[in-house]
């Protein structure tokens, strides 16, 4: 039996496992890529990928803030 079998070349995601998009900003709160990145990420060359990835750490900005939570209770927002 070979082992060619199990060999196959991944494809690189950014993905987290927190897969859900802001109402607004309409992008995911765990990788920072929009809906359509996602859905399409299969079908994109490994240079595209490469691109989205490299605008990822900049968008978190891109995020409002936090309101609340236990700390707006406590006032220490």
């Amino acid at each position: 039996m070979s082992d060619e079998v199990w060999q196959r070349e991944e494809i690189e995601s950014p993905c987290v496992k927190i897969c859900v998009l802001h109402p607004e900003a309409r992008i995911c709160l765990g990788c920072y890529r929009t809906g359509e990145e996602i859905a399409g990420w299969s079908r994109l060359t490994r240079e595209e990928r490469r691109a989205i990835m490299a605008t990822l750490p900049d968008r978190k900005s891109l995020l409002p803030g936090r309101r609340g939570g236990r700390a707006g209770r406590l006032g220490r927002t």
